[in-house]
C-alpha cells in the first residue's frame, strides 16, 4: 500500500549547514518529523557544494516518514557568485552592476540544466540571460552594449523626472503665493468696507 502525501514542502537551506533551528525547525516540526535525521541526511547528501544555497524538495507522508529531492542553486545565486556580487541591481535591467562572459553564462545554464524544462543549451541560456538581464548583468558579447545604451535612457529618463518634480514643486510654491496674496487682499478689502 502507497503512502499518502500529507504535505510537499520547497525550501532553500545552505548546502551542509541545515540545523532543526528556524527556518528548517518552524516548518517541518508541525509535521512530527524528526529534524535532527532530516539534517544529517541533508548535511551528508549536500556536503559537496558547500557554500551554495540549495533549494530542497520534501515530501512528508501521513506516516510521519519523507523523501527528499535536492536541486541545483538558484539561477540567480550562481550568477551572483560567478559574477562577484552581493546582490543584483535595484532598478534591473536599467541598471549594470555586473558583466560577464558567454562561457560563464553557458556554464551556469549548464549547471541549472537538471531544473529546467529544455533540453537544449541554447534555450537554457536565453532562460539565464533573462534571469541576468533583469538582475544588472550583462553578458559580454551577447547583450553588454544593448543594456549599455538602455542604461543610458534609463539615467536620461531619471534626469528628465527630476527636472519635472523640480518644475512642478516650483510651479506649486507660485500657485501657493499667489493663493495666499489673494487672501491677503481679500482680508484687506473686507477691513477698509467694515471700516
Amino acid at each position: 500500500m502507497a503512502k499518502e502525501i500529507v504535505k510537499e514542502i520547497r525550501l532553500q537551506i545552505p548546502a551542509g549547514k541545515a540545523t532543526p533551528a528556524p527556518p528548517v525547525g518552524t516548518i517541518l516540526g508541525p509535521f512530527g518529523i524528526n529534524l535532527g535525521d532530516f539534517c544529517t541526511k541533508f548535511n551528508d547528501a549536500s556536503k559537496d557544494k558547500m557554500g551554495d544555497i540549495l533549494p530542497v524538495e520534501i515530501t512528508i507522508y501521513d506516516d510521519r516518514s519523507y523523501d527528499f529531492v535536492l536541486k541545483t542553486p538558484p539561477a540567480a545565486f550562481s550568477l551572483k557568485k560567478i559574477a562577484k556580487i552581493q546582490k543584483g541591481s535595484a532598478k534591473g535591467a536599467n541598471h549594470i552592476v555586473a558583466t560577464i562572459t558567454k562561457d560563464e553564462l553557458r556554464q551556469v545554464a549548464e549547471a541549472k540544466m537538471p531544473d529546467l524544462n529544455t533540453d537544449d543549451i541554447e534555450s537554457a541560456m536565453k532562460t539565464i540571460e533573462g534571469t541576468a538581464r533583469n538582475m544588472g548583468i550583462a553578458v559580454k558579447g551577447l547583450n553588454d552594449q544593448e543594456l549599455a545604451s538602455q542604461e543610458q535612457a534609463a539615467q536620461k529618463a531619471e534626469i528628465e523626472k527630476e527636472k519635472r518634480a523640480e518644475e512642478l514643486e516650483a510651479i506649486e510654491a507660485e500657485a501657493k503665493e499667489i493663493k495666499e496674496t489673494k487672501e491677503v487682499e481679500i482680508v484687506e478689502d473686507n477691513e477698509e468696507k467694515t471700516e
